[in-house]
């Protein structure tokens, strides 16, 4: 009985043994792909940094008023005017509408479950 005892440990031991040895090696793989990610992002976000850079180059208003002043003719622009530039009154804002409560709202949490 003992023996079976022992051998049933033993094996348990080995087992469990088995499993913390898998389970280091899936966590490292993990870190490293955790890792690789954050390598990644980082690249990716110095990509970005570069984009916004050049927008913000080639959307220097001196550059595009100088483009509109070179392909005025073949864009067919019309010379800008004061009378095309509108008044802030004369802007439409969206009209907000109240909101209406029409009966009372429970606000605790007790009534929540029923």
């Amino acid at each position: 009985m003992r023996t079976l005892l022992y051998v049933t440990t033993f094996l348990g031991l080995i087992g469990l043994a088995f499993w913390a040895y898998r389970e280091n090696y899936e966590t490292q793989a993990a870190l490293d792909h955790v890792e690789t990610l954050q390598g990644d992002i980082g690249a990716a976000r110095a990509r970005l940094a570069v984009l916004k850079a050049e927008w913000a180059y080639l959307n220097r208003p001196d550059r595009l008023r100088e483009l509109a002043e070179i392909n005025f003719d073949r864009l067919e622009l019309m010379p800008m005017r004061p009378a095309q530039f509108g008044r802030v009154d004369q802007v439409a804002y969206p009209i907000i509408q109240p909101l209406v409560v029409s009966g009372p709202i429970d606000v605790s949490s007790a009534g929540a479950g029923q």
